[in-house]
């Protein structure tokens, strides 16, 4: 019991374990259309999913979704694994099921994109997949573009628009000392709660100055106006406006 695992109302530890000769033969009858050994071959899989959907365990979806989800992976490996190259089952499929949970994972994303563009998305994602298996490298996304007859700036928008959310509190780095955090790097030094204060504070003074004295500091230091403008716009001398100006910003120095 220490060791039972149960999923989706599956006891994994009493599922079948196949060999890979086993698998093969069982492959075999199965492109035959025997659906009993399919359905014994999926059972006896049924690990390789659990052992998949644990790397996304940290994503905060329901396990039993996952693992469902890991399912549809399995099967679609399945009935299109070729055993005619040389190659593990597992290989193939730990990719599909891989690809199936991601494609749920953006599908089901906390951040909604249009569906147009997540279709944009995953062609683009497909192309990247059949230009470096083409060219044994990492295309670049003007590469991509080209392949999909699209614009760059598409590209960028489609692929940044599936990028999953970040926490702020997700650790970037760890040492024997405390932890850094994403929000330890994106910080905003220039709108802290001090500059908040200040701001608030400001407000605060302005609303007690006259209607004029108002106008005339708006005038000048909010729309960089000088004080021959001003003067020309409220109709006063430009020696009024700096003496109104001096008075105001007066007030406000005792005040904040």
């Amino acid at each position: 019991m220490a060791t039972k695992v149960e999923i989706c109302g599956i006891n994994t530890s009493k599922l079948p374990v196949y060999k890979d000769v086993e698998m093969k033969q069982m492959i075999e009858k199965i492109k035959g259309g025997d659906l009993e050994t399919r359905e014994q071959f999926i059972i006896g899989n049924l690990r390789l999913v659990l052992s998949v959907i644990q790397r996304f365990s940290n994503r905060g979806e329901n396990p039993d979704d996952l693992f469902q989800v890991g399912c549809i992976g399995l099967i679609k490996a399945l009935d299109n694994f070729d055993t005619s190259h040389d190659v593990k089952f597992s290989t193939y499929a730990v990719p599909m099921i891989i690809g199936e949970l991601r494609r749920y994972l953006r599908d089901n994303n906390s951040i909604r994109v249009s569906r147009s563009l997540r279709d944009t998305a995953y062609r683009a994602l497909s192309a990247r997949e059949r230009l470096t298996a083409m060219n044994q490298k990492e295309p670049s996304i003007m590469e991509i573009a080209t392949e999909l007859s699209l614009p760059k700036e598409d590209v960028v928008l489609a692929l940044d628009s599936i990028q999953e959310p970040v926490s702020l509190f997700e650790p970037v780095f760890h040492d024997d000392g405390d932890a850094i955090y994403v929000m330890d790097q994106v910080r905003d030094t220039k709108n802290t709660d001090t500059r908040w204060i200040e701001n608030l504070s400001l407000s605060e003074a302005m609303k007690k100055l006259t209607e004029r004295e108002q106008k005339i500091l708006n005038l000048r230091f909010f729309e960089g106006k000088t004080q021959m403008e001003v003067a020309n716009e409220i109709g006063i001398s430009q020696a009024q406006v700096s003496r109104l100006e001096k008075n105001a910003l007066k007030f406000m120095r005792k005040y904040v």
